[in-house]
């Protein structure tokens, strides 16, 4: 009988085929755990995006909000990432309508996933956020076009 050192091959083929198995079912629950981690930090900056907007209107818009991100970061209402329309997967715009004599200033903020499909999907849904501070959500893969759209929607249960 040979003395024998080491794993025979058969020995480390199942030892492959095993850690195959463990990546097949650990892969997808990684990806689904990085579009939840992405769509919370939309939610974040959704509420920081209105913060931010309330707080324009008050000390630098003279009663009117930003009609741009770069309007929000420029006096630092909001963090550098943001303010260049993309952060953690998502891409954000925002809208603003000036108050005129018989109508009050409105603003919108909408994001939508960059990549919407396959492996690289960075999320399932759209966020939106108008004036009235309610935070909607829905699988519309496209961005909210106006104020109206996002009042429209359905307000995001958490």
């Amino acid at each position: 009988m040979k003395d024998q050192k080491g794993f025979s091959l058969i020995e480390l083929l199942i030892v492959v085929v095993i850690i195959g198995i463990i990546a097949a079912i650990a892969i997808p629950n990684l990806l689904a755990a990085r579009r939840s981690a992405n769509e919370g930090s939309a939610v974040s900056a959704m509420r920081t995006l209105h913060g931010a907007q309330m707080t324009y209107a008050s000390t630098y818009g003279n009663a009117n909000y930003a009609a741009t991100l770069a309007a929000l970061g420029t006096p630092a209402l909001i963090d550098a990432t943001l303010a260049t329309g993309t952060k953690s997967g998502y891409v954000y715009v925002v809208g603003a309508t000036p108050f005129a004599a018989t109508t009050p200033a409105t603003f919108f903020a909408s994001t939508i996933p960059s990549a919407t499909s396959g492996v690289t999907a960075t999320g399932t849904r759209r966020f939106g956020v108008s004036t009235d501070g309610v935070l909607k959500a829905d699988t519309t893969l496209t961005q909210f076009a106006n104020e109206a759209a996002v009042i429209a929607a359905t307000a995001l249960a958490n």
